[in-house]
């Protein structure tokens, strides 16, 4: 389950059983019978090709804004990956990065991305939505970068560029500046043996995400769910609560 490597090694390291390059700024590899979530390391600056392959495993992942390239595979078939929050410094996403994420369901690409290589998302057959933070990366007509996908919806922000109706076979939306405000509903707020929950106000129709993290001094905020206002409230728990020693929330638009 570790990868350990002798510190006298020439060109190879290990941190905490994960294999690194020797000035650990490419992760090599991720022992895929490694469970739960895993935070890579601020020194990273790549994702090696097939680093986490195969780990089904694996249930979250935290990229620091130190990464700039994501390699090719480097996440394919990580069938117990949710969601995933791509920071503004990763520039380039390679080919069936994330191919094989049967249970990724929304995701979250930082400003700084442009350029997604073919079948990055292929038969990612739960993947619904994406939220794009800077502008189109290309190319912008490769439907191989969602095949085997059902079709969703791709979202992209107001004075953004590149985008058009459709982005490699997804159809676009722009979200409106400023979108009505919504509010955790005082009072509803809930703790279970197995659960910590409360209910979000907002205007009808109105999707909201809710995002965590564990330090507000260094945070990263990771979506935990995109929840659907239909009548203007929606009931939200989250049940990995009791693994955190303490846990934040927030809420934002799509």
């Amino acid at each position: 389950m570790n990868i350990t490597v002798n510190a006298n090694n020439a060109f190879y390291s290990s941190v905490g059983g994960v294999l690194f390059d020797k000035i650990q700024t490419t992760l090599l590899q991720y022992p895929c019978g490694k469970v739960g979530s895993y935070a890579i390391s601020n020194s990273v600056t790549s994702i090696g090709g097939n680093a986490f392959s195969q780990c089904a495993g694996l249930t979250g992942i935290t990229i620091p804004n130190s990464v700039t390239t994501i390699e090719i595979g480097s996440f394919a078939g990580c069938s117990g990956l949710t969601s995933v929050t791509i920071p503004d410094s990763v520039t380039s996403i390679g080919g069936i990065a994330f191919q094989d994420c049967t249970s990724l369901t929304n995701l979250t690409i930082g400003s700084g991305l442009t350029s997604i290589g073919s079948y990055a998302f292929d038969f990612c057959t739960s993947l619904t939505v994406i939220y794009f933070q800077g502008n189109s990366p290309t190319p912008t007509n490769d439907l191989t970068v969602f095949s085997d996908d059902n079709t969703g919806t791709v979202y992209y922000l107001p004075n953004t560029t590149g985008w058009g109706t459709l982005f490699d076979g997804w159809p676009t939306t722009l979200l409106a500046a400023n979108s009505a405000p919504f509010a955790i509903s005082g009072g509803s707020f809930n703790i279970q043996p197995n659960q910590f929950s409360f209910t979000i106000t907002s205007i009808s129709n109105q999707d909201v995400i809710v995002e965590g993290c564990t330090n507000l001094a260094n945070s990263v905020w990771i979506p935990l769910a995109t929840n659907s206002l239909t009548t203007g409230t929606n009931y939200f728990s989250d049940s990995e609560w009791t693994n955190y020693p303490k846990r934040f929330y927030r809420l934002s638009s799509p």
